[in-house]
Parts: C-alpha cells; structure tokens; sequence
C-alpha cells in the first residue's frame, strides 16, 4: 500500500515538471520569433529622431520654434509702457 501511494505523487512531480517544461519551451519559441535589430541600427535611428524632432521644452536648442509661435518668447511693445 506505501509503495502503490508513492506512484501517483511522482508522476504528478513528473507532470509539473514536464507543464513546466513545455512552459519555457513556448515562451522562448515566442522570444526567438521577436523581430530584432543591431544595436547600432537603434542608435542610429535614436540620433535621427532625436536631432530632427523639434521639442518645445528645449528652446534653446531650437532658434525658431514653428509648432508654437511665440508661446515662450515675451511680449515686447514699441514703447515703454502701455496706459489704460
């Protein structure tokens, strides 16, 4: 009787494992699918973006901001002061 209790609790240890197994296998069949690209290739396209996308934040990087038209430069009038 011990010996026929010990059967099902290693063959059910065996199925864990083998689930698990299977698990890690699908996962990395998906990793290896994955489309990728050489890290220089993605510097390359960082640099670009980043030297050809006009950020309004950075205005000192940019001499002319065309997205907002005087949004961060101040307001100057011809004379000094303006009265109501």
């Amino acid at each position: 009787m011990v010996g026929s209790q010990k059967r099902p609790f290693k063959s059910s240890i065996s199925e864990l494992k083998l689930r698990r197994m299977t698990e890690l296998n699908s996962r990395l069949k998906e990793d290896l699918e994955r489309p990728r690209i050489l890290v220089s290739e993605a510097c390359q396209s960082l640099i670009l973006f980043a030297t050809t996308t006009k950020d309004p934040m950075l205005p000192s990087a940019w001499p002319q901001n065309d997205r907002f038209p005087g949004a961060f430069s101040t307001k100057t009038s011809p004379s000094c002061c303006i009265l109501m």
